[in-house]
């Protein structure tokens, strides 16, 4: 049996060799998440799939703007198969940190406050909030007309948490999408949904909704991809596949295809 001047010698030699071998250091754990996707051949992508031109599903398979951007992605890291999972805004970050899903390429929005709880790649998209009315109303110009009235908003989004901190006195309705809001808009329950501009027009015209937007855009937002913090081989190679969509133009190519011909990489270049 071995004496206690041999043994403490010992442990401390053990446990320098265990904080040095592979999987236990830092270096090794930000590797993880890339080697893991890219050795099990597919990536979990969580989307609403309900904020078209974003995301949505045509004929029961997901489409749009971020779907394409996903599938571009995989393929340049690799990746052999993007499985989407369907989430919300609500449960994004929980969904990511309890390992649900790879990542979230919905159009969410890069916070102070979620790169607390996520890291996010580089902005990959931009949009603006816009105030959405029913056709024949002409009372709502602007936010100071928004006073008093009743909201739609997405629940979990930027635009419900702009309503809150700058629509004084306003009833605040939380639906699942913005179709949902926009209907209750179009059918006289709600004054004025507050959504994104593409988002908005597009599930308008789509749909046969009774609504337009109205007045500036409130706020701008640029989104960008989440996924479990320290996961920084993953951003550095997200990053780069990005940096490269934007310079080949793949990016201006999805973007024209379902957002009406804006060239989103020249949008990104302001960002």
């Amino acid at each position: 049996m071995a004496t206690p001047s041999r043994r403490t010698p010992l442990l401390i030699a053990l446990t320098l060799a265990l904080s040095l071998a592979p999987g236990c250091g830092s270096d090794q754990e930000d590797a993880d998440l890339l080697q893991r996707v890219k050795s099990a051949g597919v990536i979990r992508v969580a989307q609403t799939q309900a904020n078209p031109p974003w995301n949505f599903l045509e004929n029961g398979k997901p489409a749009g703007y971020d779907v394409d951007v996903a599938h571009e992605l995989a393929r340049r890291l690799g990746i052999g198969q993007v499985e989407f999972v369907p989430s919300n805004f609500q449960n994004f970050i929980a969904g990511v940190q309890a390992g649900r899903f790879d990542a979230v390429i919905s159009g969410q929005t890069i916070t102070e406050e979620r790169k607390k709880q996520v890291d996010f790649s580089r902005p990959y998209e931009v949009n603006g909030i816009s105030i959405f009315v029913a056709k024949d109303s002409a009372a709502i110009g602007g936010v100071a007309d928004l006073k008093g009235r009743t909201i739609a908003v997405t629940a979990g989004t930027t635009q419900a948490a702009f309503a809150k901190k700058t629509i004084p006195d306003a009833e605040i309705k939380t639906y699942d999408n913005a179709t949902l809001g926009l209907t209750e808009v179009g059918t006289g329950r709600a004054d004025a949904a507050l959504v994104s501009r593409f988002q908005g027009a597009f599930l308008a015209e789509k749909n046969g909704l009774a609504v337009k937007p109205t007045g500036p855009l409130l706020e701008s937002e640029v989104n960008g991809i989440s996924f479990a913090k320290g996961s920084t081989a993953f951003k550095q190679a997200v990053d780069k596949a990005l940096g490269d969509m934007i310079a080949d133009g793949t990016l201006s190519a999805i973007s024209k295809k379902w957002l009406g011909g804006l060239d989103m990489a020249a949008e990104l270049k302001g960002v």
